[in-house]
């Protein structure tokens, strides 16, 4: 099985993480109030600039790859479009941030552009997604809000690829399909699976969690035609609408908090489980295809990327690692009998993964995904990799529970 590319990033988590187009320019949130941009430098992620203009921590970041401009938003329930401008007094290229008049009183919980561009939607925990697009006379981005029905905390977004149509997962344990058709902004949609007329904030579509729990991710598959969500209750559902036809597979395992679909017939999630597991089906029925880390072995141990210098610098002693792994991860040293890595996870990344974004496609399917994770880790995946038997158990295999 092929090692996917690893890099430490950070010794601290990363809340989000995405790319600009030709994937040289990184833009992460590392648990904090600034989102720093990083490039490529050799095996290495530096970082080159840093985007200081939210109050409190950055919840989500986006990259649009054709416009080149970047969304944040953040708990200070304010979000920012950064657009790269010419400074007048130097000359040297600066990212300029510009207002987004949100109108929510609760933070920003997630932030997605829109496939043409010209809009995001930014989930919020005031029971309400604002759906921002530019005002050029007054030089700002304004929003209009989906509430209704929405009853709890907006955990994320995903677009249809027809540029109208939103998907929203929230804490009242639904999946929903709004309309976010903008007289002003959108050309009038065509008929889809969904609807044929959509007015703004028509619900096209309304379902819930099978055991009751928060739904973190949702994502439509290329086509638009199918709906994925994951819920808390440790499972991933699809809804083929023209039924309708809802298919719900459980998991043994921890929660997923992101997904994406890497082709109409498959889709990759990830989340508490520390590992990237595939799925795929029709409508005739869905399954767990496996893993795409190898949890057979136990993963280098010290938190040092094999494409990278540690987070925390070049020293690598037994004693160095005892006092980091106590400080960063909460591990303790190891008693008589045990060894080193007696607590590490037998799967690449430590910790929760808090995001899976597409990374590579060709032909009109991902080839590979990235994901980033409370670990500080940044992983990029090859989709085609998939090792089979991808669950809670083998992952812990090489763990000593005390």
């Amino acid at each position: 099985m092929a090692t996917p590319e690893e890099y430490q990033i950070a010794s601290v988590p990363i809340t989000s993480h995405t790319f600009n187009a030709d994937r040289s320019q990184l833009a992460v949130s590392l648990n904090s109030n600034d989102a720093q941009i990083m490039s490529r430098q050799g095996q290495e992620w530096k970082v080159t600039e840093t985007l200081s203009e939210h109050d409190k921590l950055i919840t989500a970041i986006d990259w649009a790859p054709n416009s080149n401009r970047i969304v944040t938003a953040s708990q200070d329930r304010n979000a920012y479009v950064w657009q790269q401008t010419t400074d007048p007094h130097t000359g040297r290229t600066v990212w300029k941030p510009t207002l987004v008049l949100l109108r929510i009183n609760r933070a920003a919980t997630h932030v997605k552009w829109s496939p043409l561009e010209d809009k995001f939607a930014v989930g919020s925990g005031a029971r309400a997604i604002a759906i921002c697009s530019f005002d050029p006379e007054n030089d700002w981005w304004v929003s209009r809000l989906l509430k209704k029905p929405i009853r709890s905390t907006v955990l994320s977004v995903d677009w249809h690829p027809n540029n109208v149509l939103l998907a929203a997962g929230s804490a009242d344990m639904k999946a929903r399909v709004f309309s976010a058709y903008i007289k002003d902004v959108d050309k009038r949609p065509a008929a889809t699976v969904w609807g044929e007329k959509l007015p703004f904030n028509t619900i096209c579509g309304e379902y819930t969690s099978p055991a009751g729990g928060w739904v973190h991710a949702v994502g439509f598959s290329p086509s638009g035609n199918v709906l994925a969500f994951a819920s808390h209750d440790s499972s991933v559902s699809i809804v083929y609408p023209g039924g309708p036809t809802i298919i719900n597979v459980r998991m043994a395992s921890l929660p997923y908090v992101s997904l994406i679909w890497t082709a109409e017939d498959s889709l990759v999630a990830a989340g508490h489980d520390c590992q990237p597991i595939v799925f795929s089906g029709s409508e005739a029925g869905w399954q767990v295809i496996g893993s795409l880390d190898d949890t057979t072995a136990p993963k280098s141990s010290g938190g040092a990327s094999r494409f990278g210098a540690s987070g925390v610098g070049r020293l690598n002693s037994a004693a160095f690692n005892t006092f980091r792994n106590a400080d960063s991860r909460g591990q303790s040293s190891p008693v008589s009998g045990q060894t080193s890595t007696g607590t590490e996870l037998m799967t690449v990344h430590q910790n929760t993964i808090t995001n899976v974004r597409p990374y590579q496609s060709q032909g009109g399917s991902v080839t590979k995904v990235s994901t980033s994770g409370v670990d500080g880790k940044l992983v990029i995946w090859n989709v085609s990799n998939v090792s089979g038997g991808g669950g809670l158990v083998p992952r812990l295999s090489g763990m000593n529970i005390k």
